[in-house]
């Protein structure tokens, strides 16, 4: 998983208004929405024990444990609109997303593919 300039400027400032420090954002999906899954994001006091962490452009990520199939290869952005603000998973996984915005439907990634992204190029 890695950030947009725009998503890491976003985390960053975020992270430095919160009432404590935190070690960092945990990313995950639950199922529920009418394409069945939504992406969740919280802040993070500790890493969990099979949290995959994730640094890029200064943030730290936890990936929490049974969303990494569904998230190798995302790239996080942060868009601003006229009406709106938020964050924008662009996820080589999604196969659909509801009308709404809310719910997409993710296919796991191959364990082949995970594979090749842990041994690297």
């Amino acid at each position: 998983m890695r950030l947009t300039d725009a998503a890491a400027s976003r985390i960053k400032d975020i992270m430095a208004k919160a009432d404590k420090p935190f070690a960092g954002v945990r990313v995950g999906v639950k199922n529920g929405g009418c394409a069945g899954m939504a992406y969740t994001m919280e802040y993070a006091e500790s890493a969990a024990k099979f949290d995959e962490v994730v640094e890029d452009k200064g943030v730290k990520l936890l990936i929490d444990p049974n969303a990494v199939m569904f998230l190798l290869g995302t790239e996080m952005d942060f868009k601003v609109d006229k009406l709106s603000s938020t964050f924008v998973f662009n996820n080589p996984n999604q196969t659909s997303a509801c009308g709404c915005g809310e719910s997409v439907q993710l296919t796991p990634a191959s364990d082949t593919a995970h594979a090749e992204v842990a041994s690297g190029p």
